[in-house]
């Protein structure tokens, strides 16, 4: 499957939903007030969230009467162009980095760390490297065998300990494991924690910071995975999280869950941290690197 076609996937609930809204108010009619506060309310109630939603208008508005727009079809195709900015302002370019590559997954309980942890492992082998995933999350057992269960199923090595042991000291071993047998990609799940429990982040905090310390650089990536389906509290999660670590960017999981795919910009416009993944099902695959120009054109193309 295509990445345009992955993220249409993803965007088939918002089609009937979001998008389908936004269809019908670009079919045809006059550029007059009551058609930008009609796209104003889609917007909101897309999760695209409250500022965005109101700074996309009026500059669509503005930028229609400076450039003398007579229909809706061309105001379409200046949202798109103007979420394409939004996208891409976020774009980062990524360093080569001495090997390995390490990645930390954070988040909320039941966000989907742990199956996108395997997906990403899935996405490096297939790209031809070397992987190594670590049981991060030593609170709970069943964390520890679906992510066993995943790692068989994707053909990569899985490094773990008992339940309750430290995870700072399991991802101090797993790094010197990881250079010692030559790997390109250790990918680290983490235990679930609330974004407003301060002992709970600090302990997140422990582990990036025994990472560092083991490799001077690293971790190279921090992803927030975030449930789509959650709206706006997913904004407040970010936020927080951002605040504790340092975040190089977000996997959105679950987008086919929810009929509001306008979180993407939202979270890229408001908090600045680029989306880098889209989970889109439940299948292996259906983790895609994120594309801006790809996404907008899956969401307002015709």
């Amino acid at each position: 499957m295509s990445l345009l076609n992955k993220f249409k996937k993803g965007l088939v609930r918002s089609k009937t939903g979001f998008i389908g809204r936004l269809d019908n108010l670009f079919g045809s009619g006059e550029l007059n007030e009551e058609f930008y506060e009609e796209l104003e309310e889609i917007l909101v109630t897309g999760d695209v969230g409250i500022e965005t939603s109101l700074k996309l208008t009026s500059d669509l508005k503005d930028e229609a009467l400076k450039r003398k727009m007579k229909t809706r079809e061309e105001v379409r195709l200046l949202l798109q162009e103007k979420i394409n900015e939004i996208l891409l302002s976020g774009t980062r370019e990524e360093k080569t980095v001495e090997k390995p590559l390490i990645i930390l997954l954070v988040g909320v309980n039941g966000s989907g760390k742990t199956t996108s942890a395997a997906k990403l492992a899935h996405l490096y082998k297939n790209c031809g490297d070397k992987v190594i995933l670590v049981a991060g999350d030593t609170f709970r057992a069943a964390a520890v065998e679906q992510l066993e269960i995943w790692a068989e199923r994707t053909g990569v090595e899985i490094i773990k300990q008992q339940a309750g042991s430290d995870p700072s000291a399991l991802f101090f071993d797993a790094v010197n494991s990881a250079r010692a047998k030559n790997v390109d990609v250790l990918i680290g799940d983490t235990a679930g924690r609330l974004h407003n429990k301060y002992n709970l982040m600090e302990e997140l905090n422990k582990i990036y910071r025994v990472i560092n310390r083991n490799m001077p650089g690293a971790p190279h990536q921090v992803l927030l995975v975030i449930d789509a389906t959650t709206g706006q509290n997913a904004m407040a999660q970010a936020k927080s999280f951002n605040e504790s670590l340092p975040l190089s960017g977000i996997i959105l999981t679950k987008l086919d869950g929810t009929a509001r795919g306008g979180i993407v910009i939202g979270i890229q416009d408001t908090l600045g941290i680029p989306v880098r993944y889209i989970g889109t099902g439940e299948k292996m695959d259906d983790l895609a690197p994120f594309d801006p120009l790809l996404f907008t054109e899956a969401l307002l193309g015709k």
